[in-house]
């Protein structure tokens, strides 16, 4: 007898290879705040951006316990919800970064088993000389509306090079 088949299943196994493979840039976590009594907490990560020296950012996001997991009943899956605050740490030096209106992904952490990610996304707006870095949820089936934005001038007199 032969297993059943299932439509998706190839591109499943796809992208549970890829996000194995892929090498996501690291933070750090900084800071963890208790929420509630059944062990829910906001974490607060900061990671440098790997193109641009002088540049950190913090992301926030929600890590539901184990009691809200049975409580819910889903177990593998974290709330999208995100915070992002970026600032100068020091001399900004712009690295080969993307310059067009889709910027690029600085940063990139699960919040599913497989198809929910919360991610970070530099814009360079070269006209107004500032790094908009957006944080949002990338969803395979709805997508998702829920983003936060930051933005680190690059004008207040010292040059940028």
């Amino acid at each position: 007898m032969h297993p059943p088949f299932f439509p998706f299943a190839g591109l499943a196994l796809a992208v549970a290879l890829g996000c194995a493979l892929a090498v996501p840039l690291r933070a750090e976590e900084v800071g963890r705040v208790g929420v509630d009594w059944t062990g829910n907490d906001i974490v607060i990560d900061a990671f440098a951006d790997p193109k641009v020296q002088g540049v950190t950012c913090h992301v926030a996001y929600f890590d539901r316990s184990v009691i809200d997991r049975l409580k819910q009943g889903n177990w593998f899956e974290d709330p999208s919800n995100g915070a992002i605050s970026c600032e100068r740490t020091g001399p900004v030096v712009l690295g080969d970064i993307a310059r067009g209106p889709k910027g690029e992904s600085v940063f990139s952490e699960r919040r599913s088993l497989i198809f929910k990610s919360l991610r970070v996304t530099r814009i360079y707006d070269e006209r107004a000389q500032t790094l908009i870095y957006l944080t949002h949820a990338a969803e395979l089936v709805e997508g998702s509306a829920k983003m936060s934005i930051s933005t680190v001038p690059l004008y207040d007199g010292s040059e940028v090079r």
